[in-house]
């Protein structure tokens, strides 16, 4: 291995709010958590995430990638005091993050399997741009921060929900805060199974562990296929809806503190 590719030693412990464990055939388990316990959406968390879809990326001895959360809630909370989204200077970080969090997910050139073990709520265009999205029975998906708290929904959900829902669907979405549950999201094909909460994981790692006894390449290049038009999307989109979003979340701002 080039000693410039990242070992899975290096990075596994970085991760304040991701534990990563990874079997001997090359199956990668990320589980989201904060302090051990639900996961809950942060300053931190959102900047960890995009560096370790990168490092997970870039170690080609993760074959498979399963990414999960943690108890019955795969993330319903937010800490927004975490976030400084003041000045344009504060945004810039956030605005980088932001793009890169989806760009190195959709980067990750192996097949990614998500396990949605309850609401997801904040950022739930993160589980969906998975592979193989299985939910749980309790599971529900609601773009929570955005729009109805006053603020575009700019951070990727725009394309994300619009391309899975089609246009219109997927605006009702964004605009109206819906609530998605598992069997309306397996009926819409958000999702492609729906299991109790206690079966979600357990059914993820028996895909791995099938998709592992493949070679290599299979597994890049389907995920290299497969993902193509969402980066091109991503291309188009994410700048922009980023940009925009933190327009308009200034002028919120300067008129709270009017």
């Amino acid at each position: 291995m080039s000693r410039l590719v990242p070992k899975f030693e290096d990075y596994k412990d970085l991760y304040r709010n991701i534990v990563l464990e990874r079997s001997d055939d090359g199956v990668l388990l990320m589980r989201l958590h904060t302090n051990g316990g639900h996961f809950v959406w942060s300053e931190e968390s959102h900047e960890e995430l995009g560096y370790c879809f990168a490092a997970v990326g870039a170690d080609r001895s993760n074959r498979v990638v399963v990414m999960t959360g943690t108890g019955n809630v795969w993330c319903e909370e937010i800490d927004f005091s975490s976030f400084k989204l003041n000045t344009p200077a504060e945004w810039d970080h956030t605005f980088y993050d932001g793009r890169k969090l989806l760009s190195n997910l959709l980067g990750i050139e192996v097949p990614v399997i998500c396990a949605v073990n309850g609401p997801a709520r904040f950022h739930p265009e993160i589980p969906v741009l998975g592979d193989i999205v299985i939910a749980s029975d309790t599971a529900l998906f609601q773009d929570a921060p955005h729009f109805i708290g006053g603020i575009v929904p700019g951070d990727g959900a725009h394309v994300v929900w619009t391309h899975l829902l089609g246009p219109n669907r997927g605006r009702y979405f964004l605009l109206m805060g819906q609530e998605i549950g598992a069997e309306q999201a397996l009926d819409y094909g958000i999702i492609s199974e729906v299991l109790p909460q206690d079966k979600v994981l357990e059914r993820a790692m028996e895909i791995a562990r099938i998709f592992a006894g493949k070679t290599d390449l299979a597994l890049r290049y389907s995920r290299v296929v497969l993902t193509q038009h969402y980066k091109r999307l991503m291309d188009e989109g994410l700048s922009l809806g980023l940009g925009l979003e933190a327009l308009a979340a200034i002028d919120l701002l300067a008129g709270a503190n009017g």
